[in-house]
């Protein structure tokens, strides 16, 4: 499959991700052990032997100011990589990545609350994970609340709430501040169809005020009717990229 470089790469002004030559390395070991006492006694011996995993192997991408760029691929193409290194979640081994303003990560949804906190605690936890503080949590907590319409359940425990509900919460918590830049992945698979929509509209919202969204997803659909460019992964590499539908038309015929 061919790799095509983005329209003015690395070089427009209006840029605000950059990344370039991207390569993410995992060890991994070449056999599968019974547990963790034949690990240890193998890694005692000296005896453990390893395979190196590209997840990523010479990305470059750019995304552009206020832009809906989509990500997409089989499982294990390398997508969640990729929104995790812009994240800063995971360093590259090769290549760096250069993003420019206040990033909101919507990777795993309510993975920085506790279960044994009440929503209205996890809200103040999470708002300060998130770099807020105590007075702009307070000033942001009826909204946050009505907007992940759980106002019933505040005072109960995280760990009585459905996952939907957690999600739900998670999102209104994450997008309570507008952002520079948006990394969603698979968000919108969560929850019922009239909260993924409501998801949608505030994203949409936030990109008409000048943010930037990267979207990881399996909904082709989603990536024709949101996004103006995306990329293909297959196998960690670059298959394809540039205009949305044109992405999607070449990833669809390999499906």
């Amino acid at each position: 499959m061919m790799q095509t470089k983005p329209d003015s790469f690395i070089n427009s002004e209006d840029s605000v991700i950059r990344v370039e030559g991207v390569s993410v390395r995992y060890r991994v070991l070449r056999e599968q052990l019974s547990g963790i006492k034949e690990y240890a006694i193998r890694w005692l011996q000296r005896r453990l032997q390893y395979r190196d995993f590209w997840a990523l192997n010479d990305i470059s991408i750019e995304v552009r100011r206020g832009e809906f760029f989509g990500i997409v691929g089989r499982n294990g193409a390398g997508k969640s990589t990729l929104l995790k290194v812009m994240a800063r979640v995971i360093r590259p081994t090769l290549g760096r990545v250069v993003m420019l303003g206040r990033t909101a990560p919507l990777l795993e949804l309510g993975a920085g609350f506790h279960p044994e906190l009440t929503g209205r605690e996890n809200i103040f936890l999470n708002g300060a994970l998130l770099g807020l503080s105590h007075t702009e949590i307070v000033q942001r907590f009826e909204e946050i609340v009505a907007f992940s319409e759980i106002v019933e359940f505040i005072e109960a425990p995280l760990r009585t709430y459905s996952t939907g509900m957690v999600a739900r919460l998670g999102f209104a918590v994450a997008t309570s501040v507008r952002p520079d830049i948006m990394l969603v992945d698979e968000v919108l698979s969560v929850g019922d169809a009239q909260f993924q929509e409501k998801c949608l509209v505030r994203m949409r919202a936030f990109q008409e005020q000048g943010a930037t969204i990267v979207l990881v997803t399996h909904s082709m659909e989603r990536v024709v009717a949101l996004c103006e460019r995306a990329i293909w992964l297959d196998g960690g590499k670059v298959a394809a990229q540039g205009e949305a539908s044109a992405v999607v038309n070449q990833y669809s015929r390999t499906l």
